[in-house]
């Protein structure tokens, strides 16, 4: 006779919810290495250089906001 009392239904379906959760992030976990890491790699390089080029240009717009901001107003040269 056993002294352990028997699983109630809840702490049996969070187990399998669980096991099944584990199941699925070994999946995620592998198709990010198989998948998603070398397709990376391979094309990183140009992420970057796309990256870079939108940053230039966006330094260059800042540069010319700030070219236009910082000139002074024209001054009034006669005063009725």
């Amino acid at each position: 006779m056993s002294t352990e009392e028997p699983k109630r239904p809840w702490e049996q379906q969070l187990r399998d919810a669980a096991t099944h959760l584990e199941a699925d992030l070994k999946n995620v976990v592998k198709f990010i290495n198989d998948e998603v890491v070398p397709d990376v790699r391979r094309n990183g390089s140009e992420a970057l250089r796309t990256a870079a080029a939108e940053l230039h240009k966006l330094a260059s717009r800042m540069d010319d906001h700030a070219r236009r901001s910082s000139t002074p107003p024209p001054k009034d040269t006669a005063k009725p």
